[in-house]
């Protein structure tokens, strides 16, 4: 099953998703995948649920086959407001989410602010690190991520010589991939340069995320406000927050909390069958609470 490419407009970006088809009679299903990271990452989850939803994938801004931000940052609400936009393509609410990392948080915005078009959220370590990470005050993170800035601007990207090659260094930064799942990866997240050498397609500058990010008071206010069936899924071996160290996660209303053995922070990745099973049973349950 291959998807179909197709194209969108938010915030005057154009921006690119792929559309897993269905029947339009099924129930819509949104992937949003995280940080430097693209859309194609979702395609066993979407081959998994394709029986019984109609899945699509986006590429948020500054990733996959979607558009850069220029002379701005890159920051939750403009990543929320593209999912809002998105519904001109969907047209049918409310709908199911599943975002990893970067996307859980994007959409925990989404089921906060527009509660009437979201179902149920899957977050698969989407709500940050454990609070026992020192961060940096507000006034050193500023002066940090202006530095990064500036210096973004004269950094080459780094060119791989060969599909192998990249596949290498995808490897290097997950090590519990398997070959086949770092090579699908590799091959849909880089593009061809003059050369013939590859570089990868997300914006180098979403290295360097915005210096407010998401505090935790803000993060609790956020997660409260989500009023739709939440579940959370961790992978035991990863760096984010358990249940018990992170704050907002508590905050959620109906949530349920899965960790998966032997995962890291790619936990659908990691142990695929363990969270499309977690992430079934949970929507086959929400979807007979709305309908009860």
């Amino acid at each position: 099953m291959n998807p179909s490419s197709h194209y969108f407009h938010s915030h005057r970006l154009k921006l690119h998703y792929w559309d897993y088809g269905g029947s339009t009679d099924r129930p819509p299903l949104l992937l949003v995948h995280g940080t430097q990271d693209h859309a194609r990452s979702w395609d066993d989850v979407a081959r998994h649920f394709h029986s019984s939803y109609h899945v699509y994938a986006l590429d948020l801004r500054g990733h996959g086959d979607s558009a850069w931000v220029e002379g701005a940052m890159y920051a939750f609400p403009e990543f929320m407001l593209d999912l809002v936009a998105f519904g001109s393509v969907v047209q049918r609410f409310p709908a199911a989410v599943v975002g990893h990392s970067l996307g859980g948080v994007v959409a925990m915005h989404y089921a906060a602010a527009f509660p009437e078009r979201v179902s149920a959220v899957v977050n698969i370590e989407g709500w940050g690190p454990p609070p026992s990470v020192k961060t940096k005050t507000y006034t050193e993170r500023l002066r940090v991520w202006a530095e990064r800035v500036l210096a973004a601007e004269t950094r080459t990207p780094r060119r791989y010589a060969s599909i192998a090659e990249a596949t290498a260094r995808m490897k290097e930064a997950n090590p519990h991939l398997t070959d086949a799942m770092a090579e699908h990866l590799t091959r849909y997240g880089t593009n061809r340069t003059a050369d013939g050498s590859l570089i990868w397609k997300f914006d180098p500058y979403l290295r360097n995320l915005p210096p407010l990010g998401l505090p935790t008071e803000l993060a609790k206010e956020l997660f409260a406000a989500v009023r739709c069936p939440v579940l959370c899924v961790r992978g035991a071996s990863s760096w984010a927050a358990s249940l018990a160290q992170s704050p907002q996660l508590q905050m959620v209303e109906r949530m349920q909390y899965v960790e998966i053995p032997d995962a890291g922070h790619w936990v659908h990745h990691d142990q695929f069958e363990s969270v499309v099973e977690a992430i079934g049973r949970f929507l086959s349950e929400a979807v007979s609470q709305a309908a009860a």
